[in-house]
């Protein structure tokens, strides 16, 4: 067992590592890397704090973190539409023009495009979500876990997994990347940045559906119920 500054508890027969915040702190510390990242990498290491900084280290992570304080004012604004209904313009910063020109780089931009056109985040980081709308969604959950009747000693956690489902659901840098499901777009970049050796941010996007917060006449739910039964 290595020795850290961490305990360890068992349940069920099995040994498992506490996560706590202070051993998130001392890893991010070391690494520069982001606290989410620096969770789920102790996660995978059963708290190994220096398998945890190699581990980073090797999917580039660390590196990228330190090269996140640079000044990204360069990069591409590109646009991105989906069958004539979906929209999207974007803006992705970087350091140096030419790492704008880079295909690689521009490969990526239309990538972040289309993600935001096929999964509709409304935020770009974790950051950018209003805490209120944090506030009003963990409440929301709390109440569901109570109303299924969950003992209360165990809501909480149960809450906090089920706002981690928000959160990729909502923020872009969380979502499961559309082209491999097995890594979220936050590794993309991060890859990325440590590839390239630039600091890479995704500033802003909007996104444009046809119809969208508009309601639909009646007579043209109607006409699609018809088709849809084989009716003229």
């Amino acid at each position: 067992m290595p020795k850290t500054s961490f305990f360890y508890e068992y349940k069920k027969g099995c040994l498992d590592m506490e996560i706590t915040a202070k051993m998130v702190k001392e890893l991010r510390e070391k690494t520069g890397a982001g606290m989410m990242d620096c969770k789920k990498t102790l996660k995978e290491t059963n708290g190994d704090l220096e398998k945890a900084i190699d581990l980073l280290r090797e999917k580039g992570l660390a590196s990228a973190a330190k090269k996140a304080g640079r000044i990204a004012s360069e990069g591409l604004v590109d646009s991105y539409i989906h069958g004539g209904r979906i929209g999207v313009l974007i803006e992705v910063n970087t350091e140096t023009d030419f790492v704008a020109k880079n295909d690689e780089f521009k490969g990526f931009v239309r990538d972040m495009a289309m993600q935001v056109a096929a999964a509709n985040p409304k935020y770009v980081t974790r950051e950018d979500v209003p805490a209120d709308e944090v506030d009003r969604e963990r409440k929301v959950l709390k109440e569901q876990a109570l109303n299924e009747g969950k003992p209360e000693h165990i809501v909480e956690k149960m809450v906090e997994g089920r706002l981690e489902k928000y959160f990729e659901e909502i923020v872009l840098l969380d979502q499961k990347f559309i082209k491999d499901p097995d890594v979220n777009v936050g590794t993309i970049l991060n890859n990325l940045i440590a590839k390239i050796g630039e600091n890479i941010k995704i500033r802003r996007f909007v996104r444009y559906e046809v119809g969208e917060g508009l309601e639909k006449r009646e007579e043209d739910f109607a006409e699609e119920v018809a088709k849809q039964m084989g009716g003229n």
